[in-house]
């Protein structure tokens, strides 16, 4: 049986000592503070298209350099999906971008290259021109139903297809040339005729890459996807478009340079 003085010992041992209460109180404190304050809601540029999309984050890709612009403003979100048709791409968009989603402060659609497959030679990713048209207007619709207005909106036309190039590249995967420029060019104009018809902005690479009769074949790495120079391209031509869907974004939390360093709480927790 425990004497008293074995007692009070066990007792003493048993309390926290001074520093695990002060550590104690210091969490709690802290817990309070942050169980006040908001969280930050980062606004989105969502690049939305296919493989050209889904590439655009590789070396010096054109959606990396768009990012680096728009460090510390907002979120540039990557939803390229190689290989998929704007008749998939509808189907899939409720679930990219929904009305409880943060801020969007712009979405790139950049559709096309897949759906001008010739039917006859890929009728798995070939889409009728027409529907293809068809799917872009419904793509700004549901857009618009999810609270990104059309002004809001960037389309990009399929840039201009190499054949030679892109035909030793089927040859190697054991197909013959599955797609033509001058079908491409059909598209690339459809796609114009929809933004018009939405009101939204186009860049149409097809007709700029080839301007003035300029060999676009360095535009371009194996015909139908971008050479590094292809990538600054786009790059260059979309921000003049975008620049103006961001400029008032703010600049999310303050510069080093201005935070309180004896408080920087009064910094860097404030709204």
């Amino acid at each position: 049986m425990a004497t008293s003085s074995q007692q009070e010992a066990q007792m003493r041992d048993s309390k926290p000592s001074c520093g695990e209460t002060a550590r104690a109180f210091v969490q709690h404190a802290v817990c309070l503070i942050m169980s006040q304050i908001k969280s930050i809601t980062w606004p989105r540029v969502v690049l939305f298209g296919d493989s050209i999309t889904q590439f655009c984050f590789q070396t010096n890709g054109w959606g990396s350099e768009i990012a680096n612009k728009l460090a510390r403003k907002c979120d540039v979100v990557n939803r390229g999906l190689s290989g998929y048709n704007t008749r998939w791409a509808a189907a899939v968009l409720p679930r990219i971008i929904t009305h409880s989603d943060p801020v969007v402060a712009a979405v790139v659609v950049f559709f096309g290259a897949n759906d001008s497959s010739l039917e006859d030679k890929n009728p798995q990713q070939h889409v009728p021109c027409e529907e293809y048209k068809e799917n872009l207007k419904g793509i700004v619709g549901y857009l618009a139903s999810a609270g990104v207005p059309k002004d809001k909106v960037v389309f990009i036309t399929p840039p201009p297809l190499h054949e030679a190039c892109w035909e030793k590249e089927c040859i190697l995967k054991g197909s013959s040339l599955n797609r033509l420029n001058s079908v491409t060019g059909q598209y690339a104009q459809a796609c114009v005729q929809a933004a018009g018809h939405c009101g939204v902005d186009v860049l149409d690479l097809w007709s700029l890459m080839q301007k003035d009769g300029e060999d676009f074949s360095e535009y371009l790495s194996d015909g139908l996807h971008l050479s590094e120079k292809g990538k600054q391209f786009v790059a260059e031509h979309l921000w003049t478009l975008l620049e103006s869907r961001v400029a008032d974004l703010p600049f999310i939390l303050p510069h080093w340079a201005d935070v309180d360093a004896k408080n920087p709480e009064n910094s860097l927790l404030c709204d």
